[in-house]
């Protein structure tokens, strides 16, 4: 059965859009208005990721109480919050609460579904019971990484990464001190056009996830002019 995606927006055009947006991509979805509403509905039927709008009419946190009442019953639901609420400290609350995904709006429909089909990946690949061999985990010092699962954790505590994020940080730390450039960075993302600016914002939101977790994070350096080399932590 194809996935059910659930869309919590209290503007119906955008949800329309972001509804026919994944429809095309074979999903299938329910959309709710209101926190309260979204509440019953994912308790009727629990869908394979949300979606969560941050205002929800005049409750200006309502997709963040929203995701707080869904953890308890739905604990390892995949959440992207999606919002006008640009300002980091909402991005970084977002991310801390537990949310895998934090997007501002006006988003990209292509890039919407596309995000949710990598979060689907990684919830099926975290699904998995299966161990994996040593060769597709990294471990070193206080990180570890699952290559195939596309599973990070620093300090036994897990990361949240999308599948560009973790080939970026498995790049980085195989070269053991050395320095990746960017033209290879840029390769690894598979992405058409991609700056050293693109590479720089990947790895800001990568050190992001770490310091929510360790302030104190400096493991990635920039080698001025070069690329990003792993320091021992």
């Amino acid at each position: 059965m194809n996935a059910l995606i659930a869309i919590v927006e209290d503007d119906p055009d955008q949800a329309r859009n972001y509804s026919d947006a994944l429809e095309l991509r074979g999903f299938r979805v329910s959309s709710y208005s209101s926190r309260i509403q979204a509440i019953e509905g994912f308790r009727k039927d629990p869908p394979d990721v949300a979606i969560l709008d941050v205002v929800l009419g005049s409750e200006f946190d309502g997709g963040f109480d929203l995701f707080k009442t869904i953890q308890e019953f739905i604990p390892r639901l995949p959440v992207i919050f999606l919002s006008s609420r640009a300002d980091e400290i909402d991005q970084v609350f977002g991310l801390r609460l537990g949310a895998w995904d934090y997007q501002t709006k006006p988003v990209s429909l292509t890039l919407l579904a596309e995000r949710v089909s990598v979060l689907l990946k990684i919830k099926e690949a975290r699904t998995i019971d299966q161990l994996p061999s040593r060769d597709q985990q990294i471990q070193h010092g206080n990180l570890r990484i699952d290559t195939k699962r596309m599973l990070v954790s620093w300090k036994e505590e897990a990361l949240v990464f999308t599948v560009t994020e973790c080939s970026l940080l498995t790049a980085i730390v195989k070269a053991n001190g050395g320095a990746v450039r960017y033209d290879e960075l840029a390769a690894i993302t598979k992405q058409t056009i991609v700056t050293n600016n693109t590479i720089n914002t990947h790895i800001r939101h990568i050190r992001q996830k770490f310091r929510l977790i360790d302030p104190h994070f400096d493991s990635i350096t920039n080698v001025y002019g070069a690329g990003y080399r792993w320091t021992a932590d």
